[in-house]
């Protein structure tokens, strides 16, 4: 008789197990299918359901109606602050970029992996890559990649004067946990509420920590000061190191003898009118060749930056850091110092500069037949604005542009008109979501917020780079040269369940199961043009999409529609471009400055660090101009503005105004006609009793309560009424939460 095996009793899973089973499932986890996993039954579900909650509030694992999400939203490599050092010695830091919505953000135990000769401290940022540890306390471990910065021991924050306590720092930025004491002496003449940069001791102790005050930067309140407050809250570095400094002045112009000479060619440069670096110029001419009837040729010269930013140089290791230029209103501040940014290799007006050139040949339709890269010498003939070339063409040109007219701008536009039509039929995404431009004044103010006009010759301009780009792919990879793509991965599936789920409300389809393409998107976004919620199906698109990144393979383009891609146009504002220049100049033998066995060994590394610091460049750019359109907005407290609803969460609603693009926040606890409460799937708040609706994209008017401009915080309160609508059974809808009662005002 066979022995018989005795069952053993179910058991509660651990955290760690839990997450191992997310991560193997198929498809989307709840507490059923978990509790059917490991066999829990009766008193067992409900310790399930209170585990679940512990790993939500620790961050381990977020909630999404009765769904669990397997994986904390965040990328695989992020910028980390490292905000304490725990009772055990450990560096324990949080993320840089968090979505407040998303709750508290998590702690991440800080390890210096395989980095043994990198020495971080507390308020250091560092690139760490993660992984989750299924501890409570730490739900995910980071392995430090690189310390970003030499200047991430200095701070911003404003000075005070604590009764009974000293002089402290209170830091800017909005993530910091703890003030900074000032000893007596480090004060260098600091007044109370004064904008100061402090250095901040190393301090591996469990006591508070102490700072000293290096410069002072004047009132809080003046908006020169808004742009440092960005660049000091998100570690971008603004010194270059003494050692690049030296080597950038030291740099002498290249030799022309063995470059291909293009000085007879005029090429032209056209950029924003404010443009101080112009690293690109274009020039086009019909094909006289018998075979390619109606066909054109194509220039595009970019400044050969790969000549000057040698591997394994200061500047070089400065650039790999920065990984992109960032932009202000007020300021730039630049990866490559101004003697090559602005001089050596910006291709000015009748002076000689490097450059590498890609020829392109197009066909009558448009269709790019061929390509060639060559290292060159070039001299541009017209520095032109994108307003300048398209009033020349729109028959209006001025002293500068009227000789330039017919041999330079009109083939530039034909061989435009042609691969738009190619570009047409391609079927790239076409998101109709303006931006706005700020203008300062003298004195550092905002002077006027408009959205500029979208031209045909930034449509030109951005074409011809954009196929610039695909011929450096296509050429380094028959050449099996090692690169770095641009990479936009498709949609999740996820995301396009929710997407059709939202689509469906408005009575619009988007069918699932079939392989998706932007002219999908595009079909829908044509349907809806002109009406009402336009703006709404535009937003929920973007919202859909994967982040674009870099990366060391190739995965597509999705949003262009492309199947490889890379960045070659602008390697004064962009490391990636500068390692593509580098994979030419190997891959096609134009000589020793290319590829180094570092950049080759790193490329993978490199990748996730300038993807890394472009999400930090945008987040700094966006937060100054929250901070200047705040403060530009303090001294209306109580008026009323037009805007649109850009975002619905549990806690509120998100709105952008009309008049300045400001965006800010109204609680759903000031929302006074009935209890509301958020339907996820249809991007909306809903009255209890009275249906009464707030949806993303609607058009309302909103209240100014409140200002913080240190962190660019504005709170608003609904003044429109909501759609009507029929109340909602929420108790047979899982995606409709019932909210908790209201604090008592």
């Amino acid at each position: 008789m066979a022995k018989q095996v005795r069952k053993q009793p179910a058991r509660l899973p651990s955290p760690e197990e839990i997450l191992e089973f997310m991560r193997r499932s198929k498809s989307s986890v709840g507490k059923r299918e978990i509790a059917r996993a490991f066999g829990l039954r009766g008193p067992l579900k409900a310790e399930l359901k209170q585990l679940l909650r512990d790993m939500a509030d620790d961050g381990m694992i977020s909630r999404r109606g009765r769904r669990v999400l397997d994986k904390i939203p965040l990328p695989e490599v992020i910028v980390a602050q490292i905000t304490q050092i725990d009772r055990d010695g450990e560096l324990v830091g949080v993320p840089v970029e968090w979505d407040e919505t998303a709750g508290a953000p998590p702690s991440i135990l800080i390890r210096h992996g395989d980095n043994k000769k990198v020495t971080a401290g507390r308020s250091d940022r560092v690139l760490v890559k993660l992984k989750t540890t299924g501890d409570r306390m730490y739900p995910l471990e980071g392995r430090i990649i690189r310390k970003l910065s030499g200047e991430d021991n200095r701070i911003l924050g404003v000075f005070r004067i604590a009764k009974g306590h000293g002089a402290r720092i209170v830091p800017v930025d909005k993530k910091a946990r703890s003030e900074f004491i000032v000893r007596a002496g480090d004060e260098n003449g600091a007044v109370p509420g004064e904008l100061v940069e402090v250095e901040v001791a190393r301090s591996r102790g469990r006591g508070p920590p102490v700072a000293r005050v290096r410069q002072r930067l004047g009132d809080l309140k003046d908006q020169r000061n808004i742009s440092m407050v960005a660049i000091h809250e998100h570690g971008i570095p603004t010194r270059f190191p003494e050692r690049a400094l030296a080597e950038s002045t030291s740099l002498k112009r290249f030799a022309s003898a063995d470059r291909l000479d293009l000085r007879d060619l005029p090429l032209v440069t056209i950029d924003p009118p404010d443009a101080r670096d112009h690293d690109d110029a274009v020039f086009a001419e019909p094909d006289t060749d018998p075979s390619n009837p109606g066909g054109h040729k194509v220039i595009v010269a970019i400044a050969d930056v790969a000549h000057y930013v040698r591997p394994g140089t200061a500047l070089d290791r400065e650039a790999r850091i920065r990984g992109n230029s960032v932009y202000f209103p007020d300021r730039v501040v630049p990866m490559l110092p101004e003697k090559i940014s602005n001089d050596l290799c910006s291709l000015r007006e009748k002076e000689d500069r490097a450059c590498i050139a890609c020829y392109l040949t197009f066909d009558r339709a448009g269709e790019k037949k061929g390509h060639r890269f060559a290292r060159a010498v070039m001299r541009s003939s017209g520095k032109l604005s994108y307003e300048e070339a398209q009033a020349a063409i729109d028959g209006k040109p001025n002293s500068k542009t009227s000789s330039l007219l017919h041999p330079v701008l009109k083939p530039l536009w034909s061989a435009y008109n042609a691969v738009s039509k190619a570009r047409a039929r391609r079927g790239p995404l076409e998101l109709d979501l303006p931006e706005r431009k700020i203008v300062l004044d003298a004195h550092g103010l905002i002077e006027r917020i408009f959205v500029p006009e979208r031209l045909d010759a930034h449509k030109l301009i951005e074409e011809f780079m954009i196929q610039a780009n695909v011929a450096a792919a296509e050429t380094l990879e028959e050449r099996k040269t090692p690169l770095i793509y641009r990479v936009h991965e498709p949609p999740s599936p996820e995301k396009l369940k929710s997407l059709s789920e939202f689509l469906r409300t408005l009575g619009l389809s988007l069918p699932l199961g079939h392989i998706v393409k932007p002219t999908l998107f595009n079909s829908i976004l044509e349907r809806v043009k002109g009406k009402d919620y336009e703006n709404l199906v535009n937003q929920v698109v973007l919202r859909s999409q994967a982040q674009a990144i870099y990366a060391a393979d190739n995965r597509g383009h999705f949003g262009l529609n492309l199947r490889r891609y890379a960045h070659f146009t602008s390697p004064i504002r962009r490391y990636a471009d500068l390692i593509v220049h580098r994979a030419l100049i190997t891959g096609l033998h134009f000589g020793n400055d290319g590829l180094s066995d570092d950049d080759k060994h790193s490329l993978i590394d490199t990748a996730d660090l300038i993807s890394a610091t472009e999400r930090r460049a945008m987040a700094a750019e966006r937060d100054t101009i929250d901070r200047l359109v705040a403060a530009h907005l303090s001294d209306r407290i109580g008026a009323r503005f037009d805007a649109r609803i850009n975002g619905v969460v549990g806690a509120g609603i998100f709105v952008t105004l009309s008049e300045t693009g400001a965006d800010g926040f109204v609680p759903i606890s000031t929302l006074r006609t009935d209890r509301f409460f958020f339907n996820e799937k249809a991007h909306a708040v809903i009255g209890e009793r009275t249906g009464e609706t707030y949806r993303l994209g609607d058009r309302v008017e909103v209240e100014l309560k409140e200002v913080t401009p240190v962190s660019g915080g504005m709170r608003f309160e609904m003044v429109s009424s909501g759609h009507k609508g029929q109340p909602v059974a929420w108790k047979t809808d899982s995606s409709r939460r019932r909210p908790k009662r209201r604090a008592r005002r």
